[in-house]
């Protein structure tokens, strides 16, 4: 979501990331016809603090010569859907505030919010709203380092949205999309068509409790994620009637053996595995062939494939 100005800068945008005991960075450019290109795709150690590090690499990559964002983590925002007030769109953010009060769990006058109309939610049913809020403190301390550091700073993201960008590269014959991925945080589940987010869904099973389950307790798993996936499709069937699902897409999961298979046996859509290195041009990243780099890079890949104006 875009809560800084922007400014003239170099083609693609640049997405940072800080993790533990790393800096990932990523950098995309969207072309008018063809396949997006990663440029680069790359995981630094840190040296140092969180500051000290970004300075290195703001001179390193010349950082500030790119429009730059980063990712918030699950459990630094919430993502809520509002039905729109009816205020001129100068004053939504005001009056969503009221909306939004009592479904947060932090005081709505210490948040910061964004917001994202709902395609097809007007008509006969009243505007929806994804609002998108976290706390002013978890904001601007995401961004001091950046600051410090004198990177410029554009926007900060969720995953939801960077999912979003991504699944634009999987969208056919004006069809919805469905995709599908698993990190450190849990299952990340979007519905989207025509590059517009319609429908968010987490799971409570991370890349990690797929690793090591074996046996009957990942059979369990793999049950739960077609009931999470079945309820969802519902969900969606009965929100957006006028889209059909054309597919489901499941993103890079190497230590899920047979869940491709499990998931396509038991849902009525197709299901396709997806492979980065198959709908991105990443020949000046080769790593990106292999699954486990695409299951940790997914996310970091689609922040950075922002179109501009996007929301």
């Amino acid at each position: 979501m875009r809560w800084f100005g922007s400014a003239q800068k170099k083609p693609g945008w640049m997405c940072v990331n800080l993790a533990s005991d790393r800096v990932d960075v990523s950098h995309v450019l969207i072309a008018d016809r063809g396949r997006p290109e990663v440029t680069l795709c790359e995981s630094y150690r840190k040296d140092g603090d969180d500051l000290s590090t970004l300075k290195r690499l703001a001179r390193v990559l010349n950082l500030d010569r790119y429009r730059c964002t980063t990712l918030l983590r699950p459990g630094q925002y919430q993502m809520v859907q509002v039905e729109a007030p009816s205020v001129p769109d100068a004053e939504l953010k005001a009056a969503v505030r009221w909306r939004v009060k009592d479904v947060i769990d932090f005081p709505i006058d210490k948040a910061m919010l964004d917001t994202l109309k709902i395609p097809g939610s007007g008509g006969a049913r009243n505007q929806q709203l994804f609002v998108v809020a976290a706390r002013n403190d978890t904001v601007a301390g995401t961004v001091k380092p950046f600051n410090e550091a004198e990177i410029p700073l554009e926007v900060v993201d969720v995953p939801e949205m960077a999912q979003r960008n991504l699944a634009t590269c999987l969208e056919q014959d004006g069809r919805a999309v469905v995709l599908l991925s698993f990190d450190a945080h849990g299952g990340l589940l979007t519905f989207s068509c025509d590059g517009e987010l319609y429908q968010h869904r987490r799971m409570d099973v991370s890349r990690d409790t797929l690793s090591n389950a074996q046996g009957e307790m990942r059979q369990q798993f793999y049950e739960r994620i077609v009931l999470e996936l079945q309820r969802s499709l519902d969900h969606f069937d009965r929100q957006f009637g006028q889209l059909v699902v054309g597919k489901i897409v499941l993103a890079p999961v190497p230590d899920a053996p047979g869940l491709p298979e499990y998931l396509a046996s038991n849902l009525s859509l197709p299901v396709e595995p997806l492979d980065l290195a198959q709908v991105l041009e990443c020949a000046q990243v080769p790593e990106l062939r292999e699954a486990a780099r695409q299951q940790q890079c997914l996310q970091l890949i689609g922040a950075a494939m922002r179109a501009e104006g996007a929301a």
